[in-house]
């Protein structure tokens, strides 16, 4: 028996060439387009699968945009969920040979219970009027935090009894594979959400960008790259990785020019109670009105501008697209080291041409959190709509002692009439 669990010790250190190999995927591509492209060799018809499915792809995605918010919010939904299934899946296929109790149950039960905890902060910050009108959501919101608690404890017992003897090590390599999983996918697609609650122009320019950098890099790549840019994605040059940058720079500043120009993409998305809602009205704040700058001297000589008119986002813009260039890339190569630990080319065979759904997302998640941050350490300031949201729920004795300190603070700032 001691021999035994030394020899399962040993097979769980073993080193990476060891990994059991993931079958690999199918190929999905369309009949009708293999039968078309039967004449063209490998390159050019993985170019033009890959093309036409972008192409359709970006359709999609512009159908959804003028769906609304609630459908981009259950697209991210949707997109959040597939990740994980594709991740999940690849160590299911590493490791189902040892048969681990409760693995993939285990794995969706927490996934459940993430999603409830993030999407419950969303709809207690958001929805707050909504909630007040019905009592069963005001006792789910209240105590929000300690079923979310609950829940993760009752999966958090349920895999210590799952435990097993042989397979300890195993196991734990396994639960901290679904919290890593979680951390990437879940987290990440909740604050996608957060953005998007900015306004549609904090969802749509950092998304575009990524999406801009990686279509540049490629046909750059594909038609002028010579020296490789990293070892870990043999395919990637530097004649694309800089042909990518200064295109989506360019993209993401004219981009941002025309959607500053619409309340439907800059005004924050809120929810109106009365008509049960989301909406996109109001008056644009400094970020989206044209200003007059001027031209630095040595730009004035080679444009022959001494003064430009644009909108400020468009400043804002450009640091979204430097991010999305030049760091969003190392998702992707991340991405690329974490395949090649497990022996796949894509994560799973979703898209023809492109792979998986994470295979066009691993950049996407990195991006979500600059912004994010970006958002709240440079542009964020008080929100009078949210403020009153949560005020209206208080009790009325707590709302008349807001109101009699409000009061008596703009008496003192001379902004109101003393009442006699």
């Amino acid at each position: 028996e001691v021999d035994l669990e030394e020899r399962l010790g040993e097979l769980d250190l073993r080193s990476d060439s060891d990994v059991p190999d993931v079958p690999p995927p199918t190929d999905s591509t369309p009949e009708i387009l293999k039968k078309a492209l039967s004449g063209l060799s490998a390159r050019w018809k993985n170019w033009w699968i890959r093309g036409i499915l972008t192409l359709a792809m970006i359709s999609m995605f512009f159908l959804v945009i003028y769906l609304g918010s609630f459908m981009l919010m259950l697209l991210v939904l949707s997109i959040q969920v597939k990740c994980y299934h594709e991740i999940i899946t690849i160590g299911y296929r590493v490791y189902h040979s040892y048969d681990l109790p409760w693995f993939r149950s285990l794995s969706w039960y927490f996934l459940l219970c993430v999603n409830y905890f993030f999407y419950g902060e969303t709809v207690a910050d958001y929805f707050a009027t909504f909630v007040q009108r019905r009592e069963q959501l005001q006792f789910l919101i209240r105590y929000h935090r300690f079923i979310s608690f609950a829940l993760y404890l009752t999966g958090f017992c349920m895999f210590v009894l799952s435990l097993v003897k042989k397979h300890y090590r195993l196991q734990f390599y396994m639960f901290a594979w679904t919290h890593v999983t979680l951390l990437i996918t879940v987290t990440q697609s909740h604050l996608v959400i957060q953005n998007l609650f900015e306004g549609m122009i904090w969802f749509l320019v950092p998304i575009s960008s990524v999406i801009c950098n990686d279509i540049t890099a490629y046909i750059f790549g594909f038609f002028f790259g010579r020296t490789p840019l990293i070892k870990l994605s043999p395919k990637k040059t530097w004649e694309g990785f800089i042909g990518g940058f200064f295109s989506t720079v360019i993209f993401g500043f004219i981009f941002s020019y025309f959607l500053a120009q619409h309340q439907y993409f800059v005004c924050p998305v809120e929810y109106n109670s009365e008509t049960n809602r989301f909406v996109t009205e109001c008056e644009p704040s400094e970020l989206f009105q044209m200003k007059k700058y001027s031209v630095p001297p040595l730009l004035q000589a080679m444009l022959g501008w001494e003064t430009v008119n644009m909108y400020p986002f468009q400043m804002h813009s450009i640091a979204l697209s430097t991010f999305a260039s030049l760091i969003g890339p190392f998702g992707g190569f991340f991405a690329s080291g974490f395949k090649r630990a497990f022996k796949i080319k894509d994560f799973a065979d979703t898209i023809p041409g492109h792979g998986g759904i994470m295979d066009r997302f691993d950049c996407q998640y990195l991006m979500a959190t600059f912004v994010h941050v970006y958002i709240t350490s440079f542009i964020r300031g008080p929100n009078p709509s949210k403020l009153l949201k949560q005020l209206l729920i208080l009790q009325p004795e707590q709302q008349l002692s807001v109101y009699k300190t409000l009061k008596s603070h703009l008496v003192e700032k001379g902004i109101l009439q003393p009442s006699l």
